[in-house]
């Protein structure tokens, strides 16, 4: 049986009467720091879902503009006592609105359009390549009007985001052998935004799985694991895509020890599949034994135990929690534990580290104005920590973060921890320690 619409209901109001209401949410949520709106908190959300369900209120723009403005980051989940389901209430919510009629036409067609590129590599490497040729008439961002259908509102459009890689970053080799004894075999996902803006990152990963004793596979089959699109509301689309996902992955899956995820929200939304297809009778069991292989990058290597790093890397870093891998897969320790053992490495802790930075998937293009104000305070934090390195394990956080640092004129390079890792572990004339550094102003 697959999800009915009775059954997603029956679920939402099932999670949302694990809430009671205690208030501990508040501080947590970066929304309700910035307006100090009940409705901008998870309480609030919680509350509106709860009394347009039973009757209350009516599903209205009121209940929508409070969803919209979430940024989805659970944090709310790390503080909350009663082990409120948070992030699956807000995606069953915004399920509901997009199935409905409240959307103005536009803004609902540019938001599934903004999802088709955002997914599908070959259109946004064009996209991006056609905005790069139009910077001179769009300063280097989203062209305002696109920007205004999307968001509804006037404000700074966000840069086009640049791609980072180099002319020897083509697609993943299906197979890449263990560069040392081998130890495991593992399959890696290359994702969407990945593959097009940071191919480096991808094939960082790969050669740090190889120095440590993994064989790589890199199934040419496996495309969007539907994360952004469930995060968005669009449910049916989504299951889609993890059904795909889990058909692609099923001749390699018994063959297998992890399967290696470089993206926090694709990794996040991966480990879910189980409960996301619970009531699907044909993919259950399939989604449970994927989403049980899955891994980030970092956490795996703290699980077999990182192979001894050679090369120093004499900087003062500090380390930004992605929002779904702290507080979607409670990941915080191993990516901080593995950067400190790079030789010459300096950590240095940031302020409200994992307190979200704007990004969000798409909420720094649909939600500007809340997502720049997000950003200023992340910069802010950032440059009080005095680091030259800041180290995150999400794309969107890597390109928003790079952004804010790019207009604020800060000689700071943002990377993936991968990249430091691959530098530790590579020959100093094979590697070459990469990243974003942004150029000084004046």
């Amino acid at each position: 049986m697959e999800n009915s619409a009775g059954t997603l209901l029956a679920e939402l109001d099932r999670k949302t009467d694990r809430c009671i209401r205690c208030g501990f949410c508040l501080d947590a949520c970066p929304t309700f720091r910035l307006t100090g709106q009940e409705t901008l908190s998870p309480r609030g959300r919680i509350y509106l879902v709860r009394s347009w369900r039973e009757g209350v209120i009516k599903l209205d723009n009121n209940v929508m503009h409070a969803l919209d403005t979430c940024l989805g980051c659970r944090a709310c989940e790390t503080a909350c006592p009663s082990g409120v389901e948070y992030g699956s209430i807000l995606e069953l919510a915004r399920a509901q609105v997009e199935a409905g009629n409240l959307r103005a036409p536009l803004q609902k067609l540019a938001r599934q359009q903004l999802l088709r590129v955002l997914t599908n590599p070959g259109a946004l490497s064009f996209t991006l390549t056609a905005g790069r040729y139009a910077k001179a008439f769009t300063n280097g961002r989203m062209p305002s009007i696109i920007a205004h259908a999307l968001s509804g509102v006037t404000a700074t459009p966000p840069m086009l985001p640049q791609a980072h890689g180099s002319a020897n970053d083509r697609p993943l080799p299906e197979r890449s052998p263990a560069l040392t004894a081998k130890r495991h075999t593992v399959a890696i996902l290359e994702g969407c935004v990945m593959r097009v803006l940071f191919a480096a990152t991808n094939h960082a990963t790969v050669r740090v799985l190889q120095a440590n004793g993994c064989e790589v596979i890199a199934p040419k089959s496996v495309q969007c694991c539907g994360a952004l699109h469930i995060h968005a509301g669009q449910h049916e689309e989504a299951l889609g895509k993890f059904k795909a996902l889990i058909d692609s992955f099923e001749p390699y899956i018994d063959g297998i020890d992890a399967i290696v995820i470089n993206s926090a929200g694709c990794g996040s939304t991966l480990r879910e599949y189980g409960a996301l297809l619970e009531h699907d009778d044909d993919y259950r069991d399939r989604a449970k034994k994927l989403s049980a292989k899955v891994r980030d990058i970092c956490e795996w290597l703290a699980e077999i135990g990182p192979a001894k790093m050679v090369n120093e890397i004499n900087e003062t870093i500090s380390y930004h929690d992605a929002c779904h891998l702290a507080h979607g897969q409670k990941i915080r320790e191993q990516p901080r534990l593995l950067l400190q053992q790079i030789p010459g490495i300096q950590l240095v802790e940031m302020q409200e580290a994992d307190t979200c930075c704007g990004s969000a998937g798409t909420y720094n293009i649909t939600q500007p104005i809340l997502a720049a104000q997000l950003l200023a305070r992340k910069i802010e934090h950032i440059q009080e920590t005095g680091a030259t390195t800041i180290v995150t394990g999400n794309p969107g956080c890597l390109a928003w973060i790079e952004q804010g640092l790019k207009e604020k004129g800060l000689r700071v390079r943002i990377c993936h921890p991968v990249e430091l890792l691959d530098y530790a572990y590579s020959h100093p004339s094979q590697g070459e320690l990469e990243g974003t550094e942004t150029n000084a102003v004046g």
